[in-house]
């Protein structure tokens, strides 16, 4: 991954930059939408509340997991013991983004939602909560972690919620298998280019015109900004929303030539 020098010298280059986050000047009406009606939500919704509740749990919780980590591994720690109040820490999507997703969900309804890479399960919650009759399947590679995350969806009585345990390169192609369509899919698990780049290839046969598919971290190191690059260049993408800690696809076919859009977030 990148050092926080580069890093940060990354972000001020996105935030100078992108485009005006209150939507002005912005000429594609369904980006508008976005950026107004989802983007730019400022309701308290009562769900907020109920995950924020759990995440203050998890950041106190020191109880030791056992961690196998089969992807890039954590920019934070290095070693295969971590805490629950670590991995809540440095692991899950700062409420500001798990809020933005469940904001998305609700907006949009998907019917059919993946997650790769459920953690402990806070994102997973706000995707839950904004649709509790959609089908929703997420992913996690430590067993420990996923056993902490089913414990967490049972606090918070989610009932739509199917957990699948091992290695994406195994779990992903008979979860695809199983469905019909993937209307929303987060993917926020192993971060290196290639198999980012295999998993959305997987997902292309099971996407529509409506389907929305969000990239966890595309700046996060030079393998992730390559393979953000390449998925933008893909035929059946035809709009990319750029947020800097996270890429949205979206595969509408009323934009006839690409577009991609950085905005600030």
């Amino acid at each position: 991954m990148y050092n926080h020098f580069t890093l940060a010298l990354k972000y001020l280059h996105y935030y100078l930059t992108a485009a005006n986050g209150k939507g002005h000047g912005m000429h594609s009406p369904f980006v508008f939408d976005f950026i107004t009606k989802v983007m730019n939500d400022t309701t308290l919704y009562p769900d907020y509340g109920k995950v924020e509740e759990l995440r203050r749990q998890l950041l106190r919780d020191n109880i030791l997991l056992d961690i196998v980590d089969m992807g890039a591994g954590s920019g934070v720690s290095k070693t295969t013991r971590r805490s629950v109040a670590s991995i809540a820490k440095s692991a899950a999507k700062p409420q500001k983004f798990g809020q933005l997703l469940y904001r998305l969900v609700k907006y949009y309804q998907p019917g059919t939602i993946i997650e790769l890479g459920s953690s402990l399960g806070i994102t997973t919650s706000y995707l839950s909560l904004a649709k509790p009759d959609a089908k929703l399947i997420t992913m996690e590679g430590a067993g420990a972690v996923a056993a902490a995350a089913r414990k967490n969806f049972s606090q918070l009585r989610l009932t739509n919620i199917t957990l699948t345990e091992g290695n994406f390169d195994e779990t992903l192609q008979p979860v695809l298998d199983s469905l019909s369509s993937v209307d929303f899919c987060f993917i926020d698990g192993n971060h290196r280019q290639e198999p980012t780049e295999r998993y959305f290839r997987q997902l292309l046969p099971k996407l529509s015109n409506d389907s929305i598919v969000i990239f966890d971290d595309i700046h996060w190191s030079h393998e992730m900004e390559q393979a953000w690059e390449s998925i933008q260049r893909h035929e059946a993408v035809r709009c990319t929303v750029d947020l800097f800690f996270i890429g949205i696809v979206f595969f509408r076919q009323e934009f006839k030539e690409k577009r991609h859009f950085k905005i600030r977030f």
